[in-house]
């Protein structure tokens, strides 16, 4: 089986690297870029983001970038998204006022609130480990554990509109979706490159995945 080629979408964001490494761990040929024509190209995409929601939405369609993104994906090819990566796919943020996303699975992200269920303040942006808990039938959560612990680093968390759509979740101030996903979208808030044995479990997951898909 020839090696899956991932391009690694570079909008201006950080961490770039580290995702890459990560990817490679896990039997992936990743490619950092910002070409267009070369996220049209890969076998899978993987687009990592920290940051504000609207600044990578500006940046991404000045690239042309957000184009590419919908190219591929409506060609069937797999998609990893990483913190910002998955609340980009959803219709809009709050965040700075109202920013539309790419409007690829309904719902929208909105900040954490100041006080959790009992009422007690809320430390925002939520930092640290938490542990998720996986359920569905994507094929990635196949080769996952029914909970493992991940990485977080976030402010916003996704409001999805379709429950069907939230594959994980954990607990912060209340539930909230961890990982979403459909057909060949795949997407997480936390950061599997920062979360240890977790987050190869992860991307190795995701990775035979998309392999197959290829």
């Amino acid at each position: 089986m020839a090696t899956l080629k991932v391009a690694v979408v570079d909008y201006g964001a950080g961490n770039l690297r580290s995702v890459a490494k990560a990817l490679a761990r896990s039997g992936a040929e990743p490619c950092v870029t910002s070409d267009p024509e070369a996220v049209r190209r890969a076998d899978a995409v993987v687009l990592p983001g920290v940051g504000a929601f609207a600044d990578a939405v500006r940046r991404l369609d000045q690239a042309g970038l957000d184009d590419a993104l919908r190219d591929s994906i409506a060609a069937g090819r797999p998609y990893l998204g990483l913190c910002l990566g998955l609340q980009l796919l959803f219709e809009e943020s709050d965040e700075h006022g109202r920013t539309p996303g790419l409007c690829l699975l309904p719902g929208r992200v909105a900040r954490f609130p100041e006080r959790d269920a009992a009422g007690g303040k809320l430390r925002v942006p939520h930092i640290g480990w938490n542990e998720v808990r996986f359920a569905g039938s994507h094929p990635v959560l196949e080769q996952l554990p029914a909970a493992d612990h991940f990485y977080f680093v976030h402010a916003y968390r996704a409001l999805a509109a379709d429950p069907a759509d939230v594959v994980g979740r954990a607990e912060y101030g209340g539930e909230f979706a961890s990982a979403v996903a459909r057909e060949n979208l795949f997407a997480v808030q936390f950061h599997p490159e920062k979360s240890q044995a977790a987050g190869r479990r992860l991307l190795d997951a995701w990775v035979a995945w998309a392999g197959a898909c290829a």
